[in-house]
């Protein structure tokens, strides 16, 4: 039988998937997520798994029946309708100023428009982000899923810097700003970060947007939860606590002292840190 790792060197889907890795089956709350809402925002720490949400929400709508085989989301979805994805992060956006934010953007927008085969015309980029968006929609006759990773990296990356900051603010607002008037082409917008959107004041024209960071049903989306923690990832517990001569009680003990102490909801449901967890079990 083939050993199962644990991945603790990738955060896309698609690699954990066809590499065998062990995964915390989350795409219960992917599906209703997707139905429940059009406009979602989530906010998470570092390093607690934002960016694999965003690489399962990709392969879902893109359609990738195959991917989700012996997962939740293989029982509850039955059509499998393929949409056209956008699908970034802003986490590269370090040491940022106001000409790499724009050439950030610039590739950005040249992979989209590469990916479906569309040529600009365009130099500001909110429009050109619109004009893309109506394309695709044109092109393929499907409404477009623009999933957007780590929103937040450069307006964080330069927080000591107020000039800097209004210039930054200024540019995502005019690029992220077309987003609400585009409802017609669109079917689902993802965006995460670390800070709340409205500290930001960047998607001051985008107020359809529903926030899920404290709602209870989405506590989970991101992270391990205890019960995830005794019941998908036993296993590999048992192995830590045979490993240190502990009593599966104790293994869970020592976990919870180190890596729990996360909650985002009322229902006080015990998140770990997932990268935390994930390490210690390798």
């Amino acid at each position: 039988m083939e050993r199962r790792r644990y991945p603790v060197d990738t955060q896309t889907f698609s690699n954990i998937v066809e590499g065998n890795y062990i995964y915390v089956d989350k795409t219960a709350l992917v599906y209703r997520m997707a139905k429940d809402y059009r406009y979602v925002f989530l906010s998470r720490p570092r390093r607690f798994g934002k960016s694999l949400l965003c690489s399962t929400l990709k392969e879902y709508f893109e359609g990738n029946k195959e991917m989700f085989a012996g997962l939740q989301m293989a029982e509850l979805e039955k059509d499998w309708v393929k949409y056209p994805v956008i699908h970034f992060s802003f986490a590269i956006a370090k040491n940022v100023s106001e000409e790499s934010l724009n050439a950030i953007i610039n590739n950005i927008l040249c992979e989209a428009e590469k990916k479906f085969g569309l040529i600009n015309t365009e130099n500001d980029c909110g429009v050109r982000f619109s004009n893309l968006i109506k394309n695709i929609y044109e092109k393929t006759g499907q409404k477009v899923v623009v999933i957007i990773d780590e929103y937040d990296a450069p307006m964080l990356d330069s927080i000591d810097n107020d000039i800097l900051q209004n210039k930054i603010r200024s540019i995502q607002n005019q690029f992220f700003s077309p987003l609400k008037q585009l409802d017609p082409y669109l079917r689902f917008v993802f965006i995460t970060g670390i800070t709340k959107f409205s500290q930001m004041s960047i998607f001051s024209a985008l107020n359809n947007l529903q926030d899920i960071s404290l709602l209870p049903d989405y506590e989970a989306i991101c992270g391990i939860s205890k019960d995830e923690l005794f019941t998908q990832l036993k296993g590999g517990l048992q192995n830590f606590a045979d490993e240190n001569d502990m009593t599966l009680e104790q293994a869970m003990e020592r976990f919870t002292k180190k890596y729990d102490g996360y909650h985002f909801s009322t229902k006080k449901q015990d998140i770990f840190n997932p990268f935390s967890v994930i390490r210690a079990l390798n």
